[in-house]
Order: structure tokens, then C-alpha cells, then sequence
């Protein structure tokens, strides 16, 4: 259970360093800079304690599937970035292949 209580907290850390990726206006502006930095330092230190856990494979997929869908809402909300149809159908992948993996990979330790 910890290391998917690491992997969201991940998750959470390279969401929020990304959006403020787009913030930071090709790091011209420093606050929004900081948080880009502290951002993926927090969610590499976190993933790296994930793989204690959880196979690297599974992990990357969680993670990089899990943060494209939270970025594409993020840059909806915040930004106002709505994404068309075939986008939207894309994610809609992507979530469904994170759960094949979690629900029937034998790969995963539930």
C-alpha cells in the first residue's frame, strides 16, 4: 500500500510542477520557476521510493498515464486548453490501459 501512497503523492508532485511549467513562461518568471523545480525534485524523490514496491515498468505506466490525464484536466481548468474528441478518446486509452495493468497484470503485487 505505501508504494502507491508514494506513487500518488508522485503523481501530485509532477502534475503540479508541470502546470506551473506553463507559468513559469519558459522560466522567466521566478515563483512559478521555483515550483517547476521543487515540483519534479519532489516527484523523482517519491517515484524513486515507489520502485521499492512496485515494479519499474508498472510504475512508469501509472505514472505517466495517470499525469497526462491530470495535466490534460489541469490545462483545461487552469489554462483553458480544452482538448478535442480525439484527445479526449486518447486519455480515455490510457486510463484503460493503466487499469488492464492494475487489474490483470500479474506483474502488479496487489
Amino acid at each position: 500500500m505505501m508504494g502507491y501512497l508514494y506513487l500518488s503523492m508522485a503523481i501530485l508532485a509532477e502534475v503540479i510542477g508541470t502546470t506551473a511549467l506553463q507559468a513559469s513562461q519558459g522560466f522567466t518568471r521566478v515563483g512559478p520557476s521555483v515550483v517547476v523545480v521543487v515540483g519534479y525534485g519532489l516527484a523523482f524523490y517519491l517515484l524513486s521510493h515507489v520502485l521499492r514496491y512496485i515494479p519499474m515498468g508498472v510504475t512508469y505506466a501509472i505514472w505517466a498515464g495517470a499525469g497526462i490525464v491530470l495535466i490534460g484536466v489541469a490545462g483545461a481548468v487552469i489554462y483553458k486548453q480544452i482538448p478535442d474528441l480525439p484527445a479526449v478518446i486518447g486519455m480515455g486509452l490510457i486510463v484503460a490501459g493503466v487499469a488492464v495493468i492494475n487489474l490483470f497484470s500479474k506483474t502488479v503485487s496487489h
